[in-house]
């Protein structure tokens, strides 16, 4: 077993470990569902590589670990109530199981637990951290926000698009990071550096989730294929598409993506026809390309041995060749 398995396992086992048997159960039920029916702990797993990167002992970045998956799967809630998602990890969605009012409350219930995991932390980190996780989930509801307003918008623009993802999904990445590196005391350069690998790399994470949404197995993805296409989301592929496009073709993606009259494998299989026809696939991976590049870049620059760089090394590169 690598470094990464023994941490993840570790991760697993501690999130086994908070109490949700309290009462009401429709409050604490959904709060556990939620954080036991799968995942691959990524951030929290950020966390403790990176302390231990830097050469503290990484059992005192499990609290913020914690903080940061608890945090996390509440806004995965969230998500799926806005984006009416029946299906995560292949699983029925919080709202779905239960109904939306309930992943509401649950989901704020998580945010205030995960704040309160944190308090576990050193005492001498605990500012930055406390700082760290208010920033971070500040800018993932304004990454959500955006993400909700580009809906109901006929222009957005691929640079609007790439900041969105920053904010909704890359920003939680870099500062799971962060706060490894926080707790390890490592210098403020290596810091810094630590956080920009991590946010170019969330957004290389969220345009390859981009691609498998329409080209991915859904067996192995653990959701319905096309699930941005019904939900109108304007991805990197569709904004590609809508730039590449011209005339005829240009006309069919707009009347199909827009229009509502149509079901919603229909929807599906005329846009995700034209995707292919334009090559949006090939350009979204170039895309990831640049972003997992300038994200090594950044990596390199942390001033480290690289024997103490190879295991988070190892999980970026893993993650740019996943299927789920």
């Amino acid at each position: 077993m690598n470094k990464a398995d023994s941490f993840q396992n570790l991760i697993n086992q501690k999130i086994g470990k908070i109490n949700f048997d309290k009462s009401p159960r429709e409050l604490y039920d959904p709060m556990k569902y939620a954080l036991t029916m799968g995942g691959k702990r990524i951030r929290p797993l950020f966390t403790l590589l990176a302390c231990d990167m830097f050469g503290k002992d990484f059992q005192k970045a499990i609290p913020v670990a914690l903080a940061i998956e608890v945090f996390h799967n509440f806004t995965l809630i969230h998500d799926d109530i806005m984006d009416v998602a029946p299906l995560r990890r292949g699983k029925e969605t919080v709202y779905k199981k239960w109904n939306p009012n309930i992943g509401i409350l649950s989901g704020d219930a998580m945010l205030s637990k995960a704040f309160e995991l944190l308090l576990d932390s050193d005492e001498s980190k605990l500012k930055p951290l406390v700082q760290l996780l208010s920033k971070v989930a500040i800018e993932v509801c304004e990454g959500q926000q955006l993400d909700m307003n580009y809906e109901h918008s006929e222009l957005v623009t691929i640079p609007e698009y790439l900041e969105m993802i920053r904010l909704k999904t890359a920003v939680l990445a870099g500062s799971a990071l962060l706060a490894g590196a926080i707790v390890a005391d490592a210098s403020a350069q290596d810091q810094h550096e630590i956080y920009k690998f991590g946010e170019n790399l969330g957004i290389a994470f969220q345009l390859k989730d981009d691609i498998l949404d329409v080209f991915g197995d859904e067996t192995k993805f653990g959701k319905k294929n096309g699930g941005d296409i019904v939900a109108k989301k304007k991805t990197y592929l569709y904004l590609k598409a809508h730039e590449l496009a011209k005339g005829k073709i240009l006309n069919s993606l707009t009347y199909y993506f827009v229009n509502s009259t149509f079901d919603d494998e229909a929807k599906i299989n005329e846009v995700s026809a034209i995707y292919k026809q334009l090559n949006v696939k090939e350009a979204a991976e170039e895309q990831i390309e640049i972003y997992y590049q300038k994200a090594l870049a950044h990596f390199a620059n942390i001033n480290l041995p690289d024997e103490n760089k190879k295991d988070l090394l190892e999980v970026a590169s893993n993650l740019m060749e996943r299927e789920n």
